[in-house]
């Protein structure tokens, strides 16, 4: 059983419970404001550059509500190079942030061994946001920013 949990590679933390997942909402919310400030003062379209030379970043606002807010993040290549593009809707009142463009489609190929046991929609729910909160942490360290 020791032997088990020493194969699972710690860089790859995954979801125990629906908490987990709610807890990685919470995170990707306080990083996105990080990031943007407030998340309702946003105009509909902002572009933050680094430095000549630099792939800008936008966020395009999709639907503002009181208590949401749907936005684009994606990269602006000059070519049609392929970027991520996330669809995130943010929730004001419960301070979370949840990406809901992408799906997952999962074969037993790609559910490594010590995941099979976990739901596959709380597993692709973590993969997805997962990947916001690396990608928003990366953009934080490189500089970006959307505040005022």
């Amino acid at each position: 059983m020791i032997l088990e949990k020493q194969k699972q590679p710690a860089f790859a933390p995954r979801p125990q419970s629906f908490a987990d997942l709610m807890e990685m909402y919470e995170t990707n919310y306080i990083r996105l404001r990080l990031l943007c400030g407030d998340i309702k003062a946003l105009p509909d379209e902002s572009i933050s550059t680094l430095s000549v030379g630099s792939v800008p970043l936008r966020i395009k606002i999709l639907e503002r509500t009181q208590h949401t807010t749907i936005f684009i993040m994606t990269y602006l290549f000059d070519n049609d190079e392929k970027r991520p593009d996330l669809k995130i809707q943010v929730y004001h009142d419960s301070r979370q942030a949840d990406v809901v463009s992408r799906g997952c489609r999962f074969t037993q190929k790609n559910i490594r061994r010590w995941e099979k046991d976990t739901d596959s929609v709380l597993l692709c729910r973590w993969r997805l946001n997962r990947f916001l909160f690396k990608w928003v942490n990366y953009l934080h360290r490189q500089g970006h920013s959307f505040k005022k």
